[in-house]
């Protein structure tokens, strides 16, 4: 039998916000939002557990958090400061494994199997490197501890914040039985609700289906469904990450009243594009699947488009920005420009067909 794998998923406690909460005292304790002035049509990047319990939340508008919470400390965002100390934690993670995945500045898995640290175990090791990351930065940090990717990350956010939970091989079938399904990644609004439509609202539900009855009623996401709701994930921690895509926007400070207002800025977020496409080259070798737009209206509905080309092409991107226009005719208070990669074939086949 295949040795089990230890897998610890490490997710910093509201990184931004406990950042600022760490370097200006006299924040501690009050309710932080990191993001750009409601004036500015900025948004939330990350808030304070104080923020949170206002119903405030990432990547909602600033002037929506100020109405939920008038007292709202909102801090600009410094994100050289911010990746400043993700490269420390990644030295920490580092004195650990060298099996790590980064999943953005603030967590990343990391695989421990057979490594001889704190008696082998994952649990202490969790432990350590959370203290390590307290005694270094002063910031706290959560872990989950699993024997796959998929129950680490679940598990990471069970005792947040500051805290960690573990997921042992002979407990996965009883912890995923009572998991409801909108924690399976890949499951979100609109497929959750077909599911409780159709009466599935735990994994234990969705264990009872066939895999074919999965497969005809969440096409081929139903696989990954019938794996995920045992508690199946046999993804690796992936030291390296193809990129997928590169993108740019720009919320603007007043509306784009018209078609031609949105053409005007095509050109600008095109350059800004080119230059990012020409960074993600340098480091792997990439190749053009399609170009995309969106659009986001005075009214907050948001829609794509999206043509197969291979090459960048100034071009395509007025006639997609042209096509989405015409869907509402309406102002637009973002515009955004990118680009898809076409995926690299796999050398091994796993059971699931997503990537966290």
């Amino acid at each position: 039998m295949a040795t089990a794998r230890k897998i610890i998923h490490v997710d910093m406690d509201c990184f931004y916000a406990a950042i600022e909460a760490r370097d200006f005292p006299e924040l501690r304790g009050q309710p932080i939002a990191v993001g750009g002035q409601p004036n500015k049509r900025g948004v939330v990047a990350t808030c304070s557990y104080e923020a949170r319990a206002f119903g405030i939340h990432s990547a909602m508008p600033m002037a929506q958090a100020i109405k939920k919470c008038p007292q709202l400390i909102i801090q600009p965002v410094r994100m050289s400061v911010y990746q400043q100390e993700s490269k420390g934690i990644q030295a920490i993670f580092k004195n650990y494994t060298q099996v790590i995945q980064p999943l953005s500045l603030d967590e990343a898995f990391l695989d421990v199997t057979g490594v001889d640290l704190c008696h082998g175990s994952a649990t202490l090791m969790a432990q350590q490197i959370r203290k390590d990351i307290w005694d270094q930065h002063r910031i706290t940090a959560s872990a989950g501890i699993a024997p796959n990717k998929f129950l680490a990350k679940i598990a990471s956010d069970w005792n947040k914040p500051n805290g960690q939970f573990v997921i042992t091989p002979d407990q996965i079938a009883d912890f995923v039985k009572d998991l409801p399904v909108k924690k399976i990644y890949g499951v979100g609004k609109v497929t959750a609700k077909k599911m409780h439509d159709l009466g599935l609202y735990t994994c234990a539900d969705l264990q009872q289906l066939e895999r074919a009855e999965l497969n005809r009623r969440f096409g081929v996401f139903g696989n990954t469904l019938y794996h995920l709701c045992r508690g199946i994930d046999d993804r690796p921690v992936r030291t390296s990450r193809e990129r997928k895509s590169v993108s740019v926007e720009d919320t603007f400070l007043k509306d784009l009243p018209h078609l031609p207002a949105c053409l005007d800025e095509v050109d600008r977020l095109f350059e800004v594009l080119v230059k990012r496409h020409q960074r993600a080259q340098e480091k792997q070798n990439i190749t053009i699947k399609a170009l995309y737009v969106k659009l986001r209206f005075h009214d907050f509905q948001t829609t794509t488009a999206q043509r197969i080309h291979g090459q960048i092409d100034l071009a395509v991107f007025r006639d997609l920005i042209t096509t989405a226009w015409h869907r509402r005719a309406r102002p637009v208070r973002l515009l955004g420009l990118g680009i898809q990669y076409r995926n690299k074939p796999q050398q091994t086949q796993t059971s699931l067909s997503f990537e966290t």
